[in-house]
């Protein structure tokens, strides 16, 4: 298992935390209110800072609870929070519903998802290799 080093900037910021144990996702809870509209976003602190271990990249990914109960989710999604980020751990939220919806202290509104990550140097070339898919099918297989 990676260790994730995690500062509280903030008293009431909650650490990250499975819900249950095997989940792939911390749960990452909101340190401050914010009442969102009806098509609104807001960007909203969760008090804390983590380091990321060289190698990997943590993802804040939307909670599918409140997705699917009000309408809730992640403007960037996912947000990416690479290893040399030192500072807050913020949440863009986003409120696709038709009512408006309060942030508390306290409330879990996203996950962090830590992973390996490939460094990956970007090299100029006349062809790519060819593939059965090609370049049929922007934003789906083609099938």
């Amino acid at each position: 298992m990676t260790s994730l080093p995690v500062r509280r900037l903030r008293p009431e910021a909650v650490l990250p935390s499975r819900a249950y144990a095997g989940d792939a996702g911390l749960d990452l809870a909101a340190a401050e209110r914010a009442v969102l509209g009806p098509g609104e976003r807001a960007v909203v602190g969760t008090g804390l800072a983590v380091a990321v271990p060289e190698g990997h990249a943590a993802f804040v990914q939307p909670r599918s609870g409140l997705a699917a109960r009000h309408g809730i989710t992640i403007v960037n999604a996912p947000g990416l929070v690479d290893a040399g980020y030192r500072g807050e751990v913020m949440v863009v939220l986003l409120n696709t519903g038709d009512e408006s919806f309060e942030v508390e202290p306290g409330m879990r509104i996203a996950q962090l998802v830590v992973l390996p990550v490939a460094p990956a140097e970007p090299v100029e070339v006349e062809e790519l290799p060819a593939t059965e898919r090609g370049e049929r099918g922007h934003g789906s297989s083609g099938r």
